[in-house]
C-alpha cells in the first residue's frame, strides 16, 4: 500500500504523521509542566530521544554518527532547541490550541525561506494554500483578544526558531542518513538540558515518569517522520500540513485539559483542513502532469 503511493503522497502523509507526534508531545509536556516544570519536561524530551536512538542505531553507531555536515546539524540542533523550549514555556501560560496557533506562522516564514534561502519556486497555488491556512489560524486566535499577552512572545520566537530547523533539515536532505540527524538534535539537547536540570531537579512521581516515556517515543517518532518527510518533499509544498496541528492540538486539549474549543476554533480548523486538503489535491495532481512533460521533452 505504501509502496503504491507517489514520492508526494508519502512525504504529505509522513508530515502529518509528524505533527501529530508533535502535538502529543505538546500535551505531555504541558501535563509534565503542571506536575513538575518545563525544565523537567525539556530534559525528558531529549533524553529519552537520545536513549531510543543510541539503542536503535547500537549496532552502527560508528556509520551514523558520521556526518557530512558536522557544523550544519549543531546548527539544526541549536534551532530544534531553541523551538522546544520556547514552545514548552508558552505552553505554562497559554492553552495548547492557543499556543500551537500562534506557532503556525512557521508554514509562511517556511515558504518564504525556502524561496529565499533553497531556491524552491514559490508558485500561486502554494501561496494560496498558505494564505487560506494563515486566515484559518487567524480566526482561531482573533486579533485583539485575550490571547496576544506578553506570553504570546514564547510561540511566536519558537515558529522563527522552529522554521530555520525545518529549511536546515530540508537543505540536509537526502545527503545525510536521518538516524543521522536524530542522533545529532538528540545529543545537543540533552548535554544542555542535563547541565541545566541539575540545578532545576524536580523529583518524578510515578505518572510524571509514565509522562516522560510517552513523550520520549512521540518526539523521537517525530522527528523521524519530518526528516523523511523534508528528505521526500518540498519544504513550502508541505508547510500548509503543519496547520493540521491546530486540529490536534484542540483534540488533545479537549480530552486532558478540559479546554473546550469555542464556535470561532471549529470555523478556523474547518478553513486551516480546507486549505491543506486543496494543496494535497492541486499538488498530487500537477505531480503526474510534471512528470509526462518531462518525459516528453527528454523524448
Amino acid at each position: 500500500m505504501w509502496g503504491r503511493l507517489s514520492q508526494t503522497n508519502r512525504a504529505i502523509l509522513l508530515m502529518i504523521g509528524a505533527i501529530f507526534c508533535f502535538t502529543a508531545m505538546d500535551a505531555a509536556a504541558k501535563a509534565i509542566s503542571m506536575q513538575s516544570s518545563p525544565v523537567m519536561a525539556l530534559w525528558a524530551r531529549y533524553t529519552g530521544q537520545m536513549t531510543l536512538v543510541l539503542i536503535l542505531v547500537a549496532p552502527r553507531l560508528r556509520s551514523v554518527a558520521r556526518t557530512e555536515f558536522p557544523k550544519l546539524q549543531v546548527l539544526r540542533s541549536i534551532f530544534l532547541l531553541g523551538a522546544t523550549a520556547s514552545f514548552f514555556t508558552g505552553l505554562t501560560f497559554l492553552g495548547l490550541a492557543e499556543t500551537t496557533a500562534l506557532m503556525d506562522i512557521n508554514p509562511v516564514l517556511i515558504t518564504l525561506g525556502a524561496a529565499v534561502f533553497l531556491g524552491e519556486k514559490l508558485g500561486p497555488r502554494r501561496i494560496l494554500g498558505i494564505a487560506a491556512a494563515l486566515v484559518g489560524a487567524m480566526i482561531i486566535i482573533r486579533p485583539g483578544s485575550g490571547v496576544f499577552s506578553w506570553a504570546a512572545i514564547f510561540p511566536l520566537m519558537a515558529a522563527v526558531f522552529y522554521s530555520a530547523y525545518s529549511l536546515a533539515t530540508r537543505f540536509v536532505g537526502h545527503r545525510e542518513d536521518p538516524w543521522t540527524s536524530l542522533l545529532y538534535a538528540a545529543l545537543f539537547g540533552s548535554v544542555v538540558m542535563t547541565g541545566i536540570a541539575i540545578f532545576n531537579w524536580h523529583t518524578p512521581d510515578c505518572t510524571t515518569i509514565a509522562l516522560m516515556l510517552v513523550l520520549s517515543v512521540v518526539a523521537t517518532l517525530g522527528q523521524l517522520f519530518l526528516i523523511r518527510a523534508l528528505a521526500g518533499g518540498e519544504a513550502a509544498m508541505l508547510a500548509p500540513f503543519a496547520y493540521s496541528g491546530l486540529i490536534f492540538a484542540t483534540l488533545w486539549g479537549l480530552l486532558f485539559f478540559d479546554e473546550f474549543p469555542d464556535f470561532w476554533t471549529i470555523v478556523g480548523a474547518v478553513v486551516v483542513v480546507a486549505a491543506g486538503l486543496y494543496v494535497w489535491h492541486r499538488e498530487t495532481r500537477a505531480a503526474p502532469a510534471l512528470a509526462r512533460a518531462k518525459a516528453d521533452e527528454g523524448h
